[in-house]
């Protein structure tokens, strides 16, 4: 299992830091099975991979550039977090997907250059209320599958299930929806031929209150969590939950 906390713009340098030491100090001695992994800000990525480093906690990034060079300001590739150590890149998040206008295949290109720099990507798919509330959410997830995870690189990456509605609103899916989305998605991949062992991600307003709920679907690879990744202690108790 993996348990991912995605800061998105949060932090100045010593509260990075200050989150960081203390996540890594709650965890410190847990003999944990589960990954964890943080997703600071790119320009606090190696500030706290030097405070994680030689732990059980590992560094991403919440995006990259479609783009693998050149003339394109303000960019960072996924060779440049690779060179950082990244171990997965978050790409396809709706706040991108959404308030970006990147498209299904701008997600595609971003996961190819992800698995071709040896990180893995964090596929993130979702639908909105009005594709929920019209019975079109598994359709509508369908095609971002088709088209956000890139041809012939069926290679080492993980979904995350976000609903759109769901994320910041305090609202989760049903356990049935969500194990309804999972068992969806389990047989897209493998319709086309992917490794069973992809992990599948929920993500969307998990809290310690929830949590546990969320751990009783079934195919649960692990959680996507936003704010909650920003309080250290619950954030903590959420890993050790894990195990």
């Amino acid at each position: 299992m993996l348990i991912a906390g995605n800061w998105k713009l949060n932090c100045d340098i010593e509260e990075a830091k200050d989150l960081s030491t203390s996540i890594l100090n709650n965890l410190r001695d847990k003999a944990l099975s589960s990954e964890v992994a943080l997703f600071p800000p790119n320009i606090y990525i190696d500030t706290v991979k030097k405070i994680v480093n030689n732990s059980n906690i590992f560094i991403g990034a919440q995006d990259c550039s479609v783009h693998t060079s050149g003339a394109y300001t303000g960019d960072v590739s996924a060779k440049m977090l690779n060179d950082m150590e990244c171990k997965y890149i978050i790409v396809g998040h709706s706040e991108r997907r959404i308030g970006k206008f990147e498209t299904n295949n701008d997600v595609a290109l971003k996961a190819k250059n992800v698995m071709e720099n040896k990180m893995c990507p964090i596929i993130c798919v979702g639908e909105d209320a009005k594709d929920r509330d019209d019975g079109n959410a598994l359709n509508f997830i369908e095609k971002q599958l088709n088209e956000s995870i890139p041809k012939n690189y069926y290679k080492d990456f993980i979904i995350a299930y976000e609903p759109i509605w769901a994320i910041g609103s305090g609202k989760i899916p049903t356990i049935d929806s969500i194990n309804e989305m999972f068992n969806m998605i389990r047989q897209w991949l493998l319709n086309n031929g992917i490794d069973n062992n992809i992990k599948i991600l929920y993500g969307g307003s998990v809290n310690k209150e929830n949590v546990k709920e969320i751990f009783s679907c079934r195919d649960l690879g692990g959680l996507l969590i936003g704010g909650v990744s920003l309080k250290a202690q619950e954030f903590s108790e959420i890993c050790i939950l894990a195990g």
